[in-house]
């Protein structure tokens, strides 16, 4: 059965600002797509993470937001991002290893349209999986890996009705520290607005999603 999705696709914003939009979209019950782009020289960093704790900080600059979910620092500006909301009684019988290997399966479609055969880090790395203080250093279970390289993670926060999932696919290549591999390394190079167009119809493929888009200039007031 299709089920009709709130799109919404926010123009490029600070990572205080769009990390306020994720925590506002937790607020509604409802299945929530959203795909947008972060202000070059942003990170952001787990919920439990402290930036105390962060070695030379200053040279990540000052534009970052902590995230709803666990994980390492994570840097942004050169990659798109996505979030999803859904209630969990949409998701049948599916447990959390389940919902989580579903959710996800959007993103091997995206990648494979992009003539890469990614895979999930638990079926190919398994002995390799690991946190790390930043996100892109670790291997978590539904990492996406193509030839032993991470493009991409995700993470979740659930409660007992409600799914808040989000992710991102680095577009381009990135000299700072820690700021892992892009599509760009595989001679992929994608503006922001076609791999925004490729995910949001890799999800339609994928879940029979119906979107139903949003005004770009969304606040959680509307």
């Amino acid at each position: 059965m299709k089920t009709t999705w709130r799109f919404i696709d926010t123009p490029m914003l600070n990572a205080k600002e769009n990390m306020d939009i994720d925590k506002s979209l937790y607020e509604f019950n409802e299945p929530i797509f959203r795909l947008y782009s972060w202000k070059e020289n942003s990170f952001t960093i787990g919920r439990f993470q402290k930036l105390e704790e962060i070695q030379d900080i200053i040279k990540f600059g000052t534009n970052y937001a902590k995230r709803m979910t666990g994980g390492g620092l994570l840097l942004h500006g050169f990659d798109i991002s996505y979030t999803i909301i859904i209630p969990t009684h949409l998701l049948g019988k599916k447990n959390v290893k389940e919902s989580y290997e579903y959710l996800c399966s959007f993103l091997i479609n995206f990648y494979r349209k992009l003539g890469l055969h990614v895979e999930y880090a638990k079926d190919i790395i398994p002995d390799s999986l690991s946190k790390s203080f930043f996100c892109q250093d670790g291997f978590e279970a539904y990492d996406m890996i193509y030839e032993g390289k991470k493009l991409g993670g995700n993470a979740q926060r659930r409660t007992k009705n409600l799914i808040h999932q989000h992710g991102s696919i680095p577009l381009r290549s990135d000299k700072r520290d820690f700021a892992g591999h892009s599509l760009e390394e595989f001679d992929i190079k994608l503006s922001e607005v076609e791999a925004k167009k490729l995910l949001a119809q890799s999800f339609i493929e994928t879940f029979e999603a119906v979107l139903i888009t949003e005004k770009t200039n969304f606040s959680a007031k509307q």
